[in-house]
């Protein structure tokens, strides 16, 4: 037992675990925001507004069409410069995710409010509710049943993309490894810890997306 807390595998993990609080909370802060962005953007995709509509899709094409780790360095190093402020790299985390998961989860809620029956909202209005009464009592309540196991499925994705933040020196997981095995050279242990822990999270929460999915039947 002494052995196996003495391995190359344990002695990492205070570190990895201080490394996975930042990791939960850039992505948990980060899907909070990007839920309110995604929200307002795909109802705004939805919208007979052309300005609405064409401000909404041109956030989700330009977010969708490039990488994360270019808006990472744009965000923490071009939007400090462009606007002179000493950005926290907490902060340009958070902003990173909240803004790329907004654009996939404005597609997530557009695709589900567009798969509720049409005829939904004429009953909401032939029984006197306003549109916006009716999106918020009748349509939203089946369209968000139907988001959830894609949000499930994004909170992963944005998990994970969470270690590209070690570009900027953001104290999550793999940064956290990789300045452990720089003085330790034990890289193939560190990060094999690093993946188990990643697994750990991501495993029962597909499993968890699948069962919920089942009891949905979306």
């Amino acid at each position: 037992m002494e052995a196996f807390l003495n391995s190359d595998y344990i002695k990492p993990m205070p570190y990895l675990l201080e490394g996975l609080v930042f990791t939960l909370l850039i992505t948990f802060a980060g899907l909070f925001f990007g839920f309110i962005i995604g929200a307002f953007t795909g109802l705004g995709r939805l919208s007979k507004n052309k300005f609405i509509y064409g401000l909404s899709s041109v956030y989700v094409e330009v977010i969708r069409g490039t990488p994360l780790l270019a808006q990472i360095l744009f965000i923490y190093f071009g939007l400090s410069q462009l606007m002179d402020l000493n950005m926290h790299k907490l902060v340009a985390a958070i902003l990173a995710i909240a803004l790329n998961a907004g654009a996939y989860i404005a597609e997530i809620v557009r695709g589900a409010v567009h798969s509720i029956d049409k005829g939904q909202m004429e009953a909401g209005r032939s029984i006197g509710l306003t549109k916006n009464q009716t999106m918020r009592y009748i349509i939203w309540p089946q369209a968000f049943k139907r988001m959830i196991p894609p949000l499930g499925n994004q909170f992963v994705i944005s998990l994970k993309d969470t270690s590209l933040f070690s570009a900027i020196a953001v104290g999550e997981m793999v940064y956290k490894a990789k300045t452990y095995y720089a003085t330790t050279f034990t890289p193939f242990e560190t990060l094999t810890m690093v993946c188990v822990l990643y697994l750990l999270i991501t495993i029962p929460t597909s499993i968890y997306l699948r069962r919920v999915e089942r009891r949905l039947d979306v």
